[in-house]
Parts: C-alpha cells; structure tokens; sequence
C-alpha cells in the first residue's frame, strides 16, 4: 500500500493548489495522509475527490468548516501499520517521550505544524513523521512532502521528497 504523507498546505494562502509533483503523487497513492492546516474547505474537497483513501485532521489554522468535517486525532490501521494523525505535538525537546505516550497504541504518529521535516523513533517504538509543507518553507531550504509503504504490519521505504530549488 503506497502513502502519500502531507501537511501545512495552507491553500490558498501559500499557494493556488498543490505543487504537480504531489498531485502526481495523489493519483499513485492508495492512501493519502493529511496533518492538518488545509485552510480553506474546497481543498480538502479537491483532495478527497482525487484521492483513493484520505484520511486527515484539521490543524490550527483551520476555520469551522474544516473543523466540523475533519477531527483532531485520526487512527486506523492500514496492512496492519497502526498509524495516527494530528496537527500539533509540542515544542521539539522532549517529542518523543510525550508522543509515545499519548499515542503509544499506534506504530506510526504523523504530525504537522512546524513544518520541519522530522523522522525519528521514540523508545518503545514509535515512529515519528512530519512532511514538512509541500507549499510554505518557511525557514527551511525546500518545500516537502513523504511517500511510504504499508504491508505486512510494517512501514517501510518513507521518503522524504523535496520541490524545486529553494
């Protein structure tokens, strides 16, 4: 099973829509994560409609009409990988820890919100991905999103892809 992992789109604020490469990815995806910070509704419709699977939250940045469709925390089991989802998780120091355990059910917490690329695992296990933003930088050199396999109750070959130049 091929995941497509973003977060932060920021739409249309940042950007007009999604970068080409991740709508290419939208299509070869059988599952497409969302962390959150859509912003504005018809690009969670937009993503829904083109997507095999979508499973998002809303983060932060989202208005009440991204709220009352989408929740705050996302679980479901995918080949067996139990993932979770949520826009924020705190201040980087100390990530790990509070992560595994709030959400030490799951195998896999994809997060949002600073959007700093992170992949690490906490003791016990769990491991920890955030995208970036395919759209808003920030302070980092690339815009950003992952790809990943789920099969056999293991995540494997996550990638973390960069846009254009900086």
């Amino acid at each position: 099973m091929r995941l497509l992992i973003i977060s932060d789109t920021h739409i249309p604020r940042r950007a007009r829509e999604l970068p080409a490469a991740v709508r290419d990815e939208v299509e070869r995806a059988d599952v497409v994560v969302h962390a959150g910070d859509w912003v504005d509704l018809a690009s969670l419709e937009d993503l829904r409609a083109r997507s095999h699977r979508l499973v998002g939250v809303y983060g932060n940045n989202d208005g009440p009409e991204l709220r009352e469709r989408l929740p705050e925390i996302a679980r479901v089991t995918l080949e067996g990988v139990r993932l979770a989802v949520v826009h924020e998780t705190g201040q980087a120091k100390g990530r790990e820890k509070r992560c595994a355990e709030r959400f030490g059910d799951a195998d896999v917490l994809v997060f949002g919100h600073s959007h700093i690329p992170w992949d690490t695992t906490a003791p016990g296990g769990l491991r920890l991905l955030n995208p970036g933003s395919p759209t808003d930088r920030r302070r980092q050199p690339h815009h950003t999103y992952m790809t990943a396999a789920a099969a056999d109750a293991r995540l494997s070959d996550v990638r973390l892809h960069r846009i254009g130049p900086a």
